[in-house]
């Protein structure tokens, strides 16, 4: 596969016109939080979610507000922005339109680590989930890497995408089977695997933030360097890129903001996958302009599909990570289907 599997229809905008996009994507993610802050099991006037920021009472409608939708809302931004520069960071670097951090078993990792560590000493702080879910996330990135480059042909996207769905699915079984066995640790962590921003305080955004920071901080920087390695180590080279550091870095940004967002939301499939392809249409091949689109265009998706979540069966409030499946499912066969035609 070339580079040009990830080209959407070739796009030369202009800064102008690119900065104008991130600013109505910035208006829309504003609009879709105050939604957020009034849609749910029981809707509240927008002027009361105002009154709730800038004039808190201690009422009831201030108090769901404050505590409970607001850190949800805020988690949302933060875990969506975060996966889909990881999953923009995955598809530039491995040249596979397929990879994101869940396809690739980067998720699932972080998810068996932080299952690992409830099974082994309980309910621990958010510090140690993150500790561990960094340390299973990096293991499994590292392991889909080697084993994808001892297929035939070496590390192709094919062979990547099957090494990480052979892990997916190892680690799926592994994770099954610990909860299985510890009926415990089932209860404590059932509806976080199932991956939901609702239950969390804002402490545990506070937390995770630093990481998720330092992960997109790095993501930024490396906008010049993966457009050129995404069209190819030699071409990267040729311009050059060291390689070998750009890789690393761009592993580190992967395992930050994929562990973080883990280990403060569980693992949620598929906003990796369907954003960074979207805002090519717009944006191009430039990943000086992909990373800050898929950061704010990814949190527009998880927050769209949270309302979502608590609309569908109404008042009972499904986690977020049952509904992006019915979103990035089929986005998924497409994005294949597309690929064997090739």
């Amino acid at each position: 596969m070339t580079s040009s599997t990830l080209r959407s229809t070739p796009v030369r905008r202009s800064p102008p016109i690119l900065l104008l996009g991130l600013g109505v994507g910035a208006v829309i993610l504003f609009g879709c939080l105050v939604l957020s802050l009034t849609l749910g099991a029981a809707d509240i006037p927008p002027a009361t979610v105002i009154s709730a920021l800038f004039a808190f009472d201690g009422s009831t409608e201030h108090l769901i507000i404050r505590t409970v939708r607001l850190p949800r809302s805020l988690i949302a931004i933060a875990v969506g922005g975060a996966l889909s520069v990881a999953g923009a960071l995955m598809q530039g670097l491995t040249r596979n339109p397929l990879a994101a951090p869940d396809i690739l078993g980067v998720d699932a990792g972080a998810a068996f680590a932080v299952v690992v560590a409830v099974f082994l000493f309980g309910s621990e702080s958010i510090r140690t989930q993150m500790g561990v879910a960094f340390l299973g996330a990096g293991i499994v990135a590292i392991a889909v890497y080697g084993i994808g480059s001892l297929g035939r042909g070496g590390l192709t996207p094919l062979n990547l995408t099957i090494a990480g769905a052979a892990l997916t699915a190892l680690i799926a079984s592994l994770t099954a089977g610990i909860l299985i066995v510890s009926q415990r640790t089932l209860e404590e962590i059932r509806f976080w695997l199932a991956g939901s921003v609702a239950g969390r305080d804002l402490d545990l955004l506070w937390q995770a933030l630093p990481f998720l920071a330092i992960g997109l901080a790095l993501a930024l920087a490396l906008g010049r360097p993966i457009t050129a390695m995404s069209l190819g180590d030699d071409v990267a080279r040729s311009l050059g890129q060291r390689t070998g550091w750009v890789k690393g870095i761009s592993a580190l940004s992967v395992v930050l903001l994929a562990g973080g967002s883990v280990a403060v939301a569980g693992p949620i499939g598929f906003v990796g996958l369907i954003i960074p392809h979207l805002v090519r249409f717009f944006v191009g091949v430039d990943y000086r302009w992909i990373v800050p689109y898929s950061a704010v265009f990814g949190a527009i998706l998880l927050v769209v599909a949270d309302i979502c979540a608590r609309l569908i069966l109404r008042p009972i409030e499904l986690p977020v990570g049952l509904v992006m499946p019915l979103i990035g499912a089929p986005f998924f066969v497409y994005l294949t289907h597309q690929k064997v035609k090739q």
